[in-house]
C-alpha cells in the first residue's frame, strides 16, 4: 500500500469532548488534513516536544522512552498510522538497534506513536486509504469558511441598510411603502416613543384591512 507522510499542523481543544484535544495532521504533498483526537497528557506532551522551550521538573514517559533508547543505542526510524478502526487510528513505531542493525516494529496509541517521533525527528506516514478515508480537504474548508461568512456579512449589510432605511423614512411617504415594511417601521417607532408617528402608521394597516 502507499504511504503518505504526514507534518503536524496543529493542535486544537475539542468543541465536543471535555479534556479531548485534536492533532491535526497535514499530507506533505496534498491539500488533504488529518484530525486525530487525542487526551490532555498526550496533547501536552506533543506540545512540549514541539515548541522545546519548556523542561518539566521530571521526566515525560516518552522522554523517558527516548533517554532509555539513547542508552541502549535504539533509534526510531518512522511512525506508521496503519489501521482506521471505527474512528480509532492504530499506530506502530519502527525501531532498530544501532550496532546489530535488528529492526523491529511496536504496536502504539497513535498519540504515544507522535509524541515519540517528535522526540527522535522521524517521519510520520500513513497509508493512502486511511487519508482518503478520514481526511478532509483543508483549501475546501477554508473556502467554505470564507463563503459563508462573506454571505453573513452581505445579509447583515442588507439588514442594517434596510433598517436605516425604515428610520429615515418619513411618514408622509408611507402610503407607498409595503405593509411588511409599514410593520417595521411601526415597531421602530414604539420603541423610540414617538407615538404620534406609530398612530399614522397604524391608521395607514388599518385602512389596508379594510380595502
Amino acid at each position: 500500500m502507499k504511504f503518505v507522510q504526514l507534518d503536524i499542523a496543529a493542535i486544537r481543544q475539542s468543541d465536543s469532548q471535555n479534556n479531548a484535544y485534536v492533532l491535526l495532521l497535514n499530507e506533505i504533498t496534498g491539500k488533504r488534513q488529518l484530525p486525530i483526537v487525542i487526551g490532555w497528557c498526550e496533547a501536552r506532551s506533543i506540545a512540549i516536544a514541539l515548541d522545546g522551550s519548556e523542561t518539566p521538573n521530571r521526566p515525560l514517559t516518552h522522554d523517558l522512552f527516548k533517554t532509555m533508547g539513547d542508552n541502549f543505542n535504539i533509534t526510531v526510524q518512522k511512525i506508521v498510522i496503519h489501521t482506521l478502526v471505527e474512528g480509532v487510528f492504530h499506530s506502530s513505531f519502527h525501531c532498530k538497534q544501532k550496532e546489530s542493525g535488528e529492526e523491529i516494529s511496536i504496536d502504539s496509541r497513535t498519540s504515544d506513536a507522535i509524541a515519540i517521533a517528535i522526540r527522535y525527528g522521524c517521519p510520520i506516514f500513513t497509508y493512502e486509504d486511511i487519508l482518503s478515508r478520514a481526511g478532509i480537504i483543508i483549501n475546501n474548508f477554508q473556502e467554505e469558511e470564507k463563503e459563508e461568512k462573506e454571505e453573513k456579512e452581505i445579509l447583515d449589510e442588507e439588514l442594517n441598510l434596510e433598517d436605516e432605511e425604515d428610520k429615515t423614512t418619513e411618514p408622509q411617504g408611507i402610503s407607498y411603502m409595503s405593509s411588511s415594511k409599514l410593520k417595521k417601521l411601526l415597531n421602530i417607532a414604539i420603541e423610540e416613543e414617538d407615538y404620534e408617528k406609530a398612530s399614522e402608521i397604524r391608521d395607514e394597516l388599518n385602512k389596508r384591512k379594510g380595502e
